[in-house]
This record gives C-alpha cells, structure tokens and sequence, in this order.
C-alpha cells in the first residue's frame, strides 16, 4: 500500500504506518494522509511487510503498532534502530504501560488509540522539528538534548524534552524531572539517566543529576558546596565532597564527558 502527493521544497516526509488490525490501519492511514507535511505514505500489516516496504522506499517516520504477531512493535523499533539512518518512531497502542521501553528506544512520540488527530498532528510537527534541527549535522548521534521522555499522567502522556531538563532528583526507583514548568516523575532510576546523559549532566550528589548548561555558579557554605541553578526560579542544590572537582573541571571544560568517562 504505497500513496504519494507532490510537494515542492525540502520538507518532504515519508511515512510507514504498521499495524496488523486492518480498521486501525484504516483509520491511522486516514490521519495521516491529511497531514500536508506527509508527502509520501506507506502501509503495512507486519513486520515483515514493513521491512519490505523500508528496503523499497525508506521513510523518514514510522508509526508503530506494538501488539503484534511474530516481530512485535518494540522489537521491530529495536531493529529499526541498528538502521544506519533509523527513522523517528512514534508508537501507536491502546496500552499505557509501554511508556518506559518506549523511552528506551528513543521514541519521538507514543500515541494511545483511539488516535485523536490533534495529537497525531502534534506528532507530525515534533517529527518535522527534530528533522530540521538535525539535517545541519548528519553526523550527531541520535537522541542528544531533543530526546524525549514520555510521563503518563492521569492517563495523558506528556513528552518531556531532555533539553528542558533543569535538574532530576532521586526518589527510589524512580526519578523526578524538575523543569521551568513543573516536575514529573518517571519510572527510571537516576543511575540509568546518569549513564544516557553523561555529555551534558553530572550527577552532584547521590540524590541530583544536573544539567550543566543550567549552572550558574558554586557557593561555599560552611564546609559544604552548593551548585546554583537557573530556570524559571532559583535553585541551590548540595554538592558532594568527591564531586566538586569534577563538577568545576566540567564546568571549565564545558558539558562534556571526561575521557575516562567513554
């Protein structure tokens, strides 16, 4: 199933819906299809069939099923992923509690069904954002300060931008995300964020990870440091004694990993 439109210019977006339930197929298809960003639009069943579809025409999105037989959506995204240019994917399901993974694979958006169009339209825009900021460096890795966290509340998800990512602070095995607008917690221990945000975080304390373009100075406080923060209001978080060094190399050397650190 293979549809196209003429478009002018460089903003041409080709997209793969996959879902094995053809009314949902339909009915994701049809979303789609009035997207005028979309100018190249393709369907498939399954895996396999989207693989088929990929090797033939590439695409720039997927929109992905996870439930479904034989290669499911997750595993489908992880082999996308080893594409030497993977697409962005957005996943599309009825259920809530794929969030987490979906994270892990860096997915652009995760949709819940019944799709509403102002949220698929919303997922469009995201995709288009993250392919124009990217196209000037083909080069970067994927993911990097436009990569996305997913935060389910009150059955709405909610895409947290890395970027917007003020500081995180421990809570269990859970981590709370403080940005200009509010905090948000997620299922993800502050280890893991410790480990994918290394170029641009620095964990301070074993309750704090950072984010080193957000400081604003140390402040010495009786035999304590306290690392100063901006953002939509001041923040002073405590510093560990075997962290202060590293945090004043970091912030010298700008918001990048030590090499030992590779």
């Amino acid at each position: 199933m293979v549809e196209s439109k003429e478009q002018e210019g460089s903003g041409v977006m080709r997209v793969l819906a996959v879902d094995d339930e053809q009314p949902a197929l339909d009915e994701l298809l049809y979303l789609l299809r009035a997207e005028p960003a979309v100018t190249e639009l393709h369907g498939a069943a399954d895996a396999t069939g989207a693989l088929r579809i990929l090797r033939a025409h590439g695409a720039d999105a997927v929109f992905l099923d996870i439930n479904m037989p034989g290669l499911d959506g997750m595993e489908l995204a992880g082999v996308l992923a080893e594409f030497v240019n993977p697409p962005a994917i957005v996943f599309v399901t009825a259920h809530e509690d794929h969030a987490v993974a979906a994270f892990d694979l860096g997915a652009v958006d995760y949709l819940l069904k019944p799709v509403r169009r102002q949220r698929l339209a919303a997922a469009v825009r995201r995709i288009a954002e993250r392919r124009a900021r990217t196209e000037p460096d083909p080069g970067s890795e994927p993911g990097g300060s436009h990569e996305v966290i997913p935060v389910e509340l009150g059955g709405v998800t909610t895409l947290v931008h890395r970027s917007q990512v003020n500081w995180v602070e421990a809570e269990g095995d859970y981590a709370r995300l403080h940005t200009d607008t509010g905090s948000h917690l997620v299922r993800i221990p502050l280890s893991a964020l410790q480990e994918r945000w290394r170029d641009d975080f620095l964990r301070v304390h074993r309750s704090y990870l950072v984010a080193l373009g957000r400081v604003t100075g140390l402040r010495t406080v009786g035999s304590g440091t306290l690392v100063c923060l901006r953002g939509a209001q001041r923040v002073e978080l405590p510093v560990s004694r075997r962290q202060v060094r590293e945090l004043k190399q970091r912030l010298v050397h700008g918001p990048h990993p030590s090499p030992d650190r590779r």
